[in-house]
């Protein structure tokens, strides 16, 4: 039911025998009037008059409207619909949507027919009037920061719409922002609204499509904030999003976690190389971080390919960067070799020296170079060289590198065929 007190709009939300009231008070939204001199009068002109503020009348047209079309959501799409003409929704965009929300959907009981029938109320509504799509948002952010003041069961029913609408983009990942108020992740509150919104959004979705919308607003690396600092550990989120149901944003979550992770070490090596710490030292680091992480030696070959890389200034010049890369290489080559044990690492670091230079375009007739300096240095053996040339190569500038590597190729080839001979000789 919804009614009216003095200035206030109020929301009466039954629940059994309980009450809800919901008070918005529109008192900062009025405009202070400038002292004038007493006795003095002044005329306004037309065209600076403006119009008064006034949420109650536009309230009570709203109210009146809903009152009138019951729990037929239909008839409240059209009834909205139509009401956009003669109200001015752009004004009382707040006034609309806290009566939507809060007096309309929140206020039945629960049920994932009853959600999905409010957002295509929602949806269709904002389709219409687009103007409302950065208030609709807002209005979003500002329930979140106040969920303690909801039941458990209004909660859920604003879960799972959020859930869907971040799903169908209706509104920005960002507006997670507000499930980090301290109290809120105090009092687990936050953690446990998480779980609905998410089980909503994958439902309508995939994590994939999570990810992606996470991602772009910077979220993807802030899940752990749900939580208070002294359960803020991959750990615990990983127990409790799993144990939920939610084992894909768990693994999603210790995948972010491990990303991390990873950058962080790269930072670190190319710090090491430019304070000029020796070998055996970037080594010995390198071992413990990989224990401690448990990262591959296939991943970490290819962090310790790009720190080198990206330990120096590269000249601009073609002819110039292939003799600074031998250089810089044939220094680092016992890094590499200590991080090429097995042949699938020894795979992945050439198809990384492929990559970077297709991607740095004054490294392609360097290619056939570095692979000779590091098959000289032992880090890359004839075997891997000759399989990456007939089978496991990778598409980017794959005609330019092969024709650089056929030579060697052959030679490596003929040089093997000796060998068995002269083993064959032997026997």
């Amino acid at each position: 039911s919804y009614g009216r007190t003095g200035g206030k709009q109020v929301v009466s939300l039954r629940r059994n025998d309980c009450v809800y009231h919901g008070l918005v008070s529109f008192m900062n939204n009025q405009k202070q009037q400038k002292p004038t001199l007493t006795g003095q009068r002044f005329k306004t002109r037309k065209r600076d008059e403006k119009e008064r503020f006034d949420p109650t009348q536009f309230q009570e047209s709203i109210v009146q409207g809903l009152n009138q079309t019951g729990t037929d959501l239909e008839a409240v799409a059209k009834f909205l619909d139509a009401s956009g003409a003669k109200l001015d929704y752009r004004r009382y965009a707040e006034t609309l949507f806290d009566i939507l929300v809060a007096g309309g959907m929140l206020g039945k009981q629960p049920s994932v027919a009853l959600v999905m029938g409010w957002y295509l109320v929602f949806n269709k509504l904002i389709r219409r009037y687009k103007y409302l799509e950065k208030g609709f948002e807002e209005e979003i952010k500002k329930l979140l920061l106040f969920l303690k003041g909801f039941t458990e069961s209004e909660r859920n029913k604003l879960a799972m719409l959020t859930g869907i609408l971040l799903a169908n983009g209706n509104i920005s990942a960002s507006i997670l922002n507000s499930l980090f108020n301290e109290n809120l992740v105090k009092e687990g509150v936050s953690a446990a609204f998480a779980v609905k919104l998410f089980k909503s959004w994958i439902n309508e979705k995939d994590i994939n499509s999570v990810a992606a919308s996470l991602r772009k607003v910077g979220m993807d690396n802030r899940l752990m904030e749900l939580f208070p600092a002294n359960k803020r550990s991959c750990e615990h989120f990983s127990k409790y999003f799993t144990d939920a149901g939610l084992k894909e944003l768990s693994d999603f979550a210790r995948n972010q976690q491990s990303i991390g992770a990873r950058k962080e070490l790269q930072k670190e090596l190319q710090e090491q190389m430019l304070r000029g710490e020796t070998l055996k030292d970037i080594i010995a680091y390198v071992r413990e971080e990989m224990k401690k992480t448990s990262i591959s030696e296939q991943t970490m070959i290819g962090i310790v390919w790009t720190s080198v890389m990206s330990s120096v200034e590269w000249n601009k010049k073609e002819e110039l960067v292939t003799e600074q890369a031998i250089k810089l290489l044939k220094q680092y080559s016992p890094l590499l070799k200590a991080f090429t044990s097995q042949g699938l690492s020894e795979l992945t670091l050439l198809l990384k020296i492929q990559e970077y230079c297709y991607d740095n375009i004054h490294f392609m007739k360097a290619f056939q170079k570095i692979v000779v300096l590091l098959y000289k240095a032992d880090v890359l053996s004839e075997e891997v060289i000759l399989k990456w040339y007939t089978e496991s190569h990778v598409a980017k500038g794959k005609s330019v590198f092969l024709e650089q590597m056929k030579k060697f190729v052959e030679w490596l080839k003929n040089a093997e065929e000796e060998s068995e001979s002269e083993e064959e000789e032997g026997d």
